[in-house]
């Protein structure tokens, strides 16, 4: 079993009993995976200290909890398969099947199962995350990414980056019922609570497109312009839409910003100097913060979402990716 490593190089025993102490008191707790560093870094969420460094598969990328919060998993992407990292113990306790190259994935709103892109064989795999077996494998487009669950789980969308398409996959079937075309190189999709809508961004087309969940038609498409950066520098990746559907985050890349956006009218309200190449972002569970994993200076930011401002960086491993919090 892989052991965790506390921050500092101070030992395993003393790093786990601080991290078991953590999970105990009930603290907030940020979770990144780092993907050439082939690790997870744990962050105390209240007091943005750096609790332990868990030791994971190759290429670690986009991570989630489950629903009871006691397991993270992980798409460790040149192992080709998910694993599962138990948070209370802070081993890694079991395996995943997925297909090659699991990038990004979505949890069923019911807690089972999980749905996974494969971005090296065009498939999304079904996977039960009780028995550990595959259900099914859905043909999607070229180099699947980004994976969204509506709010009733009836409805899964990927976006596949070369095909530049949303695929909308009816969960009883697993068959596609909607393509809907969108901008180059689409990288995540985002259902807004109530499920009314859901949100695309296409990195290298520099849009996020919003998409009517029931009429599949594109509602708005949002650009951005930032003054001194070059326009294929703006390069959207991570969203997130606030839960009552006010305001919306995105990553936008190697421009270093995170976009403010009102949910509502679509119009761009801030751009957020962040770390740099900025990937994905994950709301705290009040949302009153929201976190950005930045790629090339190795930390992660943390952004007050009603002061729209930068507040910290904190330190992680090398090539943040994922972030995922628990409350």
């Amino acid at each position: 079993m892989r052991q965790a490593l506390l921050a500092g190089g101070l030992g395993v025993g003393l790093g786990l009993g601080l991290a078991l102490a953590a999970a105990s008191a009930g603290a907030t707790t940020i979770y990144v995976s780092n993907e050439k560093g082939n690790s997870i870094t744990v962050i105390d969420g209240d007091t943005l200290e750096v609790t332990a460094t868990v030791p994971v598969g190759q290429r670690p990328r986009g991570i989630t909890l489950s629903h009871d919060q006691s397991k993270l998993y992980i798409c460790t992407s040149d192992d080709n398969h998910v694993e599962v990292l138990d948070l209370e113990t802070l081993e890694v306790v079991r395996t995943l099947p997925s297909g090659p190259d699991p990038e990004l994935f979505v949890l069923a709103p019911s807690g089972n199962p999980l749905y996974v892109a494969n971005e090296d064989d065009n498939l999304v795999t079904v996977v039960d995350v009780e028995s550990g077996q595959v259900i099914a494998e859905v043909p999607v487009g070229v180099e699947p990414e980004g994976m969204g669950i509506s709010p009733d789980g009836k409805v899964l969308v990927n976006t596949s980056e070369t095909t530049s398409m949303a695929h909308f996959i009816d969960t009883e079937t697993y068959e596609i019922t909607h393509n809907v075309l969108v901008d180059q190189r689409p990288r995540f999709a985002e259902f807004t609570k109530d499920g009314s809508q859901v949100w695309v961004s296409a990195e290298i087309g520099g849009t996020v497109s919003i998409i009517d969940a029931e009429s599949k038609e594109i509602l708005h498409k949002i650009t951005f312009e930032v003054a001194g950066i070059r326009p294929e520098a703006l390069q959207p990746v991570g969203v997130r839409v606030k839960s009552d559907q006010t305001v919306a985050f995105v990553a936008l890349g190697p421009s270093n910003r995170v976009a403010v956006i009102d949910a509502r009218t679509f119009e761009v309200l801030d751009y957020l100097l962040v770390g740099q190449r900025v990937w994905q972002l994950a709301f705290s569970p009040d949302e009153r913060f929201i976190y950005s994993t930045n790629g090339v200076s190795n930390d992660i930011s943390v952004i007050d979402v009603e002061a729209r401002r930068v507040t910290k960086s904190v330190t992680v491993g090398a090539l943040p990716w994922g972030v995922a919090v628990r409350e």
